[in-house]
């Protein structure tokens, strides 16, 4: 890594301790939640998948590991106002719309390469239905191929409430190791796709499930 990014990420680090100081003190105490994880993470990059309810999931993201991790954002956040400085000083990646965008791609493989973390929703937008999930766009499992790097899932159950205590659950690192070293097709990325979202479902069902005793217990 060059000097100069050397220095620009060491800037990326302490800016984004302090975004986790502000969410110890400040976020935690209007926003309440319970982390559920199922094995411990290695010190290696990972791309950080999990459902979307709210622009405040991003912190379930960075919590998974507690380190800095880079996002990929709608392009319009970054066109004006203080929501475009914040993204810039998190350094976060510009995305189209319509998720065709090989420069976003290009810089969240850079990223992943030098050693560094991405945050992805694969839903691409806030799930507002009554569905559990909106269709996944392709993007994460793609990534997760091309660099060798590992996803942890993470789901909620729930959308975040002021001052009423939330959970959320991170499985354990998917890895789509016989698909490496290989061009992928447009079917072997949906299969990728597959994977994914059936361990989220398996996520959400054993979170409620969870829960669901957890208060059953309470009313005996």
């Amino acid at each position: 890594m060059a000097k100069k990014e050397k220095k620009k990420l060491n800037k990326f680090e302490k800016w984004f301790r302090l975004l986790l100081r502000l969410e110890r003190i400040f976020y935690r105490s209007f926003f309440p939640y319970k982390k559920h994880v199922k094995t411990e993470y290695k010190d290696s990059p990972y791309i950080i998948v999990g459902n979307h309810y709210s622009v405040l999931d991003v912190v379930f993201s960075v919590r998974a590991i507690d380190k800095p991790v880079h996002f990929m954002a709608k392009s319009e956040l970054f066109e004006k106002g203080l929501m475009r400085k914040f993204v810039l000083k998190c350094q976060c990646i510009p995305v189209n719309r319509d998720g065709n965008d090989i420069k976003a791609v290009m810089q969240a493989m850079k990223y992943l390469k030098n050693g560094e973390s991405l945050a992805i929703f694969p839903e691409g937008t806030r799930n507002k239905s009554n569905e559990i999930f909106l269709p996944f766009k392709s993007g994460a499992t793609a990534l997760s191929v091309k660099t060798k790097t590992p996803i942890i899932p993470f789901v909620q159950i729930k959308k975040l409430r002021f001052l009423r205590r939330s959970h959320v659950l991170y499985g354990e690192p998917l890895e789509f190791t016989e698909y490496y070293d290989r061009k992928l097709t447009e079917k072997e990325i949906s299969e990728c796709d597959e994977i994914l979202m059936n361990k989220m479902y398996e996520l959400y069902y054993e979170l409620s499930e969870m829960r669901a005793k957890k208060k059953k217990k309470k009313k005996q």
